[in-house]
């Protein structure tokens, strides 16, 4: 099997790093209404851990839709400390989906993962 022309769907989850008290959880590629529900699943399941500090890393995310916007705002609300919700490394057109939205006035935005893992909450 091939990848890229042929209609598969990468994985919109990368991958996911626990590491004293935070957890990354890696997002990749378009999130949109046909994967929100995997993105959703993924970050529900990391909030209930309690971690004291969530990073959604956006660097491999090269588009998102209202929906998967929705699934951010809805993990970042079963935080119990809502700073604690960090995204780090928006892209271009992440970012300007973010400003477009208003969110990036609600979500903590890091320029880079390192960053979002260094703030003080």
């Amino acid at each position: 099997m091939g990848g890229g022309a042929d209609g598969i769907r990468e994985d919109p989850v990368a991958g996911i790093d626990r590491n004293d008290g935070s957890t990354v959880v890696r997002l990749a590629g378009e999130l949109d209404l046909y994967n929100a529900s995997a993105v959703r699943e993924a970050l529900i399941a990391c909030t209930e851990e309690s971690p004291d500090r969530l990073v959604v890393d956006l660097s491999g995310v090269n588009f998102i839709d209202s929906t998967a916007l929705g699934v951010l705002i809805e993990a970042r609300t079963r935080m119990a400390n809502r700073r604690g919700f960090l995204l780090a490394a928006p892209g271009l057109e992440t970012r300007r989906a973010l400003e477009i939205s208003g969110l990036d006035k609600h979500f903590t935005v890091h320029e880079s993962l390192d960053d979002a893992l260094g703030a003080s909450l």
